[in-house]
């Protein structure tokens, strides 16, 4: 199939960068498709969104159980001594929205992107669920045009080669943690279910600075059994996101001091 989509003003032309990801496209069509996002069609040609060749949702489907292969391989030969279940949770922490949004960003494949102008102007390139789309989307590309081998080899460059460190410690840690690498709210949660301690609550205690340039204070606490609360762990952020994560960090680093037998596992080991 040959994809059918209109340019526009919001549209790089994708002929001016014949080669991208490291791959030569013997066929530059299925790269401007897997760079096209639904909001383009919908804007400039309504009546092509029946046409599963008018943006990226196709290549996605195939983008995503072709990186699910590749990576499944890959752990399987470079982790020959990690049982199912342990191989289960990094596939799962590296084929994640999040964990892709992230390498999307990191390769700046937003600046490829073919949007629609509202999508434009809402920051459609640089929001994690479409970059996390279209790096599926450009994985299927590469393989309809180069094969699995043109897959792999952009899958294991961006993809998993850098997140190898925290797949090392994930599997020293010897923890049942199966979230997203990095993730150390959902490391804490599973942390307090795990010992029947309740859900950790975020709290912030302070802000400060300009506006251009704030400041978060959050708190991290778990309820106690007399109605009132136990805070573990409070840290400082740019964003409260961040805070959130620093201090979920330090109050992973404090239960595990205090659980005897693992002390002395970072948190970095198991949020991961």
């Amino acid at each position: 199939m040959t994809p059918r989509h209109k340019k526009t003003g919001q549209a790089q032309s994708n002929e001016a960068h014949p080669i991208l990801f490291d791959h030569a496209f013997q066929r530059p069509a299925l790269l401007t498709w897997a760079l096209t996002h639904r909001s383009l069609a919908y804007e400039t040609k309504p009546e092509t969104l029946p046409d599963p060749t008018a943006d990226n949702e196709q290549l996605e489907f195939v983008g995503d159980a072709v990186l699910g292969l590749a990576v499944a391989d890959a752990l399987f030969h470079r982790f020959p001594n990690s049982r199912e279940g342990e191989l289960t949770r990094l596939r799962a922490s590296l084929v994640s929205r999040r964990h892709l949004g992230e390498v999307a960003a990191r390769i700046d494949l937003g600046a490829h992107l073919l949007l629609g102008r509202g999508e434009e102007q809402s920051g459609g390139r640089k929001k994690p669920a479409i970059l996390a789309n279209a790096i599926e989307a450009v994985i299927a590309a590469l393989y309809l045009d180069g094969g699995l081998p043109a897959a792999r080899a952009f899958i294991e460059k961006h993809i998993l080669d850098p997140a190898l460190p925290d797949l090392n410690l994930a599997l020293q840690s010897g923890s049942a943690f199966s979230g997203a690498i990095g993730d150390h709210k959902s490391a804490l949660q599973e942390r307090l279910q795990s010992t029947g301690s309740g859900q950790p609550h975020y709290a912030l205690t302070a802000q400060s600075g300009p506006d251009h340039q704030k400041r978060f204070r959050i708190e991290v606490r778990v309820d106690d059994r007399e109605g009132g609360f136990t805070a573990l762990a409070e840290a400082e952020g740019a964003t409260k996101k961040e805070a959130q994560q620093e201090a979920a960090r330090l109050a992973f680093q404090r239960l595990e001091a205090e659980s005897g037998p693992t002390a002395g596992r970072s948190p970095e080991e198991v949020a991961q």
